[in-house]
C-alpha cells in the first residue's frame, strides 16, 4: 500500500505540475475511449492506420532524428515486413503472432544489408543511395512474381480480428509498448540503457564521437537494426489489417510520409511523430472530400506549421508551457515563478528582476548625465 501511495505521489509531482506531461496524459487517456465514442467503422479504422503509422514514423525517427542517418527509403523496411508477413501466413499457413514478428526480423536482416555498404556515407550522399531501396526492392518483387504476386500482390490475408474494436486496442497496445521502448533506446538521460547519448553524439559531430573511442559503425547499425525491426512491426500489422501486400507500399510517398510527420511533430523527440501522426494523418483524410485543392492545402498546413514552428509543434509548444530550471534543470510549468525542487528563479521571475535591473540602470544614467 506506501509503494502505491508512494507512485501515485511521484506520478502527481512529476506529471500533473508539467502542463505538458498533463496534456500527453490527457492524450493518453482519451486514446482508450475512442471505441466508445465513434461508432463509424471507417472511422475507427483511420484511427488503426493512425496507430500503425506511429510506430513507422518514430521508426524513422530513430535513425533520422537521433542518429542524423537521413534515410528517405524507409518503406523499404515496412514494405519487407509486411511482404514476409504474408508470404508467411498465406504460403505457409503460419499463424499472425508468429508472422507479424517473423517480417519484423526480416526488416532487420534487410536493414543490415543495406546499411553495411551504405552507412560509411554520410549527410546527403547516405540520403541518396537510401532512395534507392525501394527501387531495388520494387525489382525483386516484379522478378519473383511468383511469390509476391507482382502487380497485383497478396491478397486474402487473416486479418488480426473480425472486430474492429479488438483491432483497434491491439493495435494502440503495441504502438504504447513500441514508443515507450523507442523512447528508452533513445534518451539521452535513461539510467537502463546509454544508447541515446551515443546516438546524440553520433548526430551532433560522428567525427568527434569517433575521435574519443566510439565505434560509430557498430552504432549506427544498431540504430539501423533497431528502425527496421519497428518499421517491420508496422508494416506486419498494416498488411494484416489492410489484407493486401501490394507494390504500392514501395512509393516513395510512402517512404516520405514519417520525414514529413517527424519532422512536422519535431525530430529528435518520439512524441513528435506521434503528434505529426495524429495531426496529419486524419488531417489528409478530411480533405479527401474536396480532391481537386487537397495536396495543395495539405502542403500549405505544412508548411506553415515549419515556418512557424521551425523545430515541431511539440517543441514549440513545451517552449511555451515548460519551463526548465537554470540551476537543476527540472522542468516546471511555466505559470511558476521559482523552481519547485531547488527554489531558483524561473523564467518569468528572471524577466521581472531583468527589468528591474533595467530600469535601475537608465535611473543611474539619468543621475549621471545630472
Amino acid at each position: 500500500m506506501r509503494f502505491i501511495k508512494r507512485q501515485f505521489r511521484r506520478i502527481t509531482q512529476e506529471v500533473f505540475t508539467v502542463p505538458g506531461r498533463t496534456i500527453a496524459l490527457i492524450f493518453l487517456i482519451c486514446l482508450f475511449f475512442i471505441p466508445l465514442a465513434i461508432s463509424d467503422p471507417y472511422a475507427l479504422k483511420i484511427f488503426i492506420f493512425m496507430n500503425i503509422f506511429c510506430i513507422f514514423a518514430a521508426s524513422w525517427n530513430v535513425l533520422g532524428g537521433f542518429t542524423g542517418q537521413f534515410c528517405m527509403g524507409q518503406g523499404a523496411f515496412f514494405a519487407v515486413a509486411a511482404y514476409t508477413s504474408a508470404i508467411l501466413n498465406l504460403k505457409l499457413g503460419l499463424p499472425i503472432w508468429i508472422c507479424i514478428p517473423g517480417g519484423a526480423l526480416m526488416s532487420i536482416l534487410a536493414g543490415l544489408l543495406i546499411a553495411v555498404p551504405s552507412l560509411r556515407l554520410r549527410g546527403v550522399y547516405f540520403s541518396l543511395v537510401s532512395l534507392a531501396y525501394p527501387i531495388i526492392l520494387i525489382g525483386i518483387v516484379f522478378a519473383f512474381s511468383d511469390v509476391t504476386g507482382g502487380e497485383t500482390g497478396i491478397s486474402g490475408i487473416q486479418p488480426i480480428s473480425r472486430n474492429p474494436v479488438i483491432v483497434y486496442y491491439i493495435t494502440l497496445v503495441v504502438m504504447l509498448l513500441s514508443i515507450v521502448a523507442m523512447w528508452l533506446l533513445t534518451h539521452a538521460k535513461s539510467k537502463v540503457f546509454r544508447l541515446g547519448i551515443v546516438l546524440r553524439a553520433i548526430q551532433e559531430d560522428e567525427i568527434s564521437a569517433r575521435c574519443v573511442g566510439v565505434n560509430t559503425i557498430k552504432y549506427k547499425l544498431l540504430a539501423f537494426g533497431i528502425s527496421a525491426f519497428f518499421a517491420g512491426l508496422a508494416g506486419g500489422l498494416y498488411v494484416h489489417v489492410l489484407r493486401i501486400a501490394s507494390p504500392a507500399m514501395l512509393d516513395l510517398i510512402f517512404s516520405f510520409n514519417p520525414i514529413i510527420w517527424t519532422v512536422f511533430g519535431g525530430m529528435g523527440t518520439i512524441a513528435g511523430s506521434v503528434v505529426g501522426v495524429y495531426i496529419l494523418y486524419p488531417v489528409m483524410e478530411l480533405l479527401r472530400f474536396i480532391p481537386e485543392v487537397r495536396m495543395l492545402i495539405y502542403a500549405a498546413i505544412i508548411i506553415a506549421v515549419i515556418l512557424l514552428m521551425p523545430e515541431g509543434l511539440v517543441y514549440w509548444v513545451r517552449d511555451k508551457l515548460d519551463d526548465e530550471c537554470p540551476r537543476c534543470k527540472v522542468i516546471n510549468s511555466f505559470l511558476r515563478r521559482e523552481c519547485r525542487a531547488c527554489g531558483a528563479p524561473l523564467r518569468a521571475n528572471r524577466k521581472k528582476q531583468s527589468d528591474q535591473a533595467q530600469t535601475m540602470d537608465s535611473s543611474y544614467g539619468k543621475e549621471i548625465v545630472r
